[in-house]
């Protein structure tokens, strides 16, 4: 950990907001992909997110990425019999994917990790006045 903890904190908001953006894109990149089983189809991704404390003052220093689940979500079934992926009796299985909603997590995410950024350029600054104060 730094001297100035705030580096630190802007640093695991940055990185967790870039595994949420590779999960979503991911999911988007999957949406339409389909399988011929429900057990070959592609599960969307889902970050679990945790906040870390500090063991000297048990203060908040940042958060982190506990774990990336995939979800549990049946496939949709279509049916589909000339596709080439089509099982014995004409299904496609597709991932429960809504591109809406994981384009709403993704404007969100990228608001998210706009802030990390401003608040390592403003704490950068604020340093920076700091060491000159003397001048």
């Amino acid at each position: 950990m730094s001297n100035l903890p705030i580096f630190d904190i802007a640093g695991s908001a940055l990185q967790a907001q870039s595994v949420r953006m590779s999960t979503i894109a991911s999911n988007l990149s999957n949406a339409d992909s389909v399988a011929g089983s429900p057990e070959a189809v592609y599960k969307p991704l889902e970050p679990i997110f945790q906040a870390v404390t500090s063991r000297e003052d048990r203060n908040l220093t940042g958060v982190q990425v506990k774990e990336v689940t995939q979800s549990q979500a049946a496939p949709i079934k279509r049916y589909e019999p000339n596709h080439p992926l089509a099982d014995g009796e004409g299904y496609v299985y597709a991932p429960d994917i809504d591109p809406v909603a994981q384009m709403v997590n993704l404007i969100s995410t990228s608001r998210n990790y706009q802030a990390g950024v401003e608040m390592l350029n403003t704490a950068k600054e604020l340093a920076l006045a700091t060491l000159t104060m003397g001048r």
